[in-house]
């Protein structure tokens, strides 16, 4: 699994392309804005995006989603049902963040604990993490020892819990019980910032400790 980040929106968030390089099939994950970047990153790479893939529904995450989803006919796939709590408020978030019109939209299709995803012959298994979101979710390639968190864990972070319906404790425990029982060597990449492993968090997140 190659994963090709592409920071959008002034957040500075990390929208991922995940391509399978055996049949050159991709997924978009998080296209929290600048429709046209990821569309060039898309061309530039020479893929045929078949879906796009959400790990939850806060706006920089989200914001481009449903115009992408449109503009090249593909479905929209999660996060967990739970973060239809943001997902509905789209038209709230972009008022509170000053960021463009967005329509709310649902998923094509929810997901939950232990689904898997495929784009070409990837596999992703679907851990759900709750506390940052009621639904968020990680997505986790056990072959190329990576995942895609969001914003669940950072290098030398975790997410913020003091959103409508965040939970510190949840977040934690569902990082040590779910993530932190992962490969040391698991390659991490976080919806903001560098990546980083899963052995580095373990031995140094001070808010894992």
């Amino acid at each position: 699994m190659k994963i090709v980040v592409i920071p959008v929106t002034p957040f500075q968030q990390n929208c991922s392309l995940v391509i399978c390089e055996e049949t050159r099939t991709a997924a978009i994950v998080d296209p929290g804005g600048e429709r046209q970047r990821i569309l060039s990153a898309v061309k530039n790479h020479d893929v045929k995006v078949d879906k796009i893939i959400l790990t939850h529904g806060h706006l920089d995450h989200v914001g481009d989603t449903q115009p992408l989803a449109d503009a090249l006919d593909i479905p929209i796939i999660g996060p967990e049902k739970e973060d239809d709590f943001w997902l509905s408020q789209l038209e709230m978030q972009c008022t509170m963040f000053g960021f463009p019109h967005t329509k709310s939209f649902a998923p094509t299709q929810w997901l939950a604990e232990g689904d898997v995803v495929e784009v070409g012959n990837i596999k992703l298994d679907i851990l759900h993490v709750p506390g940052h979101t009621p639904g968020h979710v990680a997505l986790y390639d056990a072959q190329s020892g990576q995942i895609i968190v969001g914003d669940i864990l950072f290098n030398g972070a975790i997410g913020r819990s003091d959103f409508p319906r965040g939970d510190h404790q949840q977040l934690v425990s569902g990082i040590k019980q779910k993530l932190l029982t992962l490969p040391e060597e698991t390659v991490v990449f976080p919806g903001h910032g560098p990546t980083t492993t899963i052995g580095d968090e373990k031995r140094t997140n001070p808010y894992l400790r």
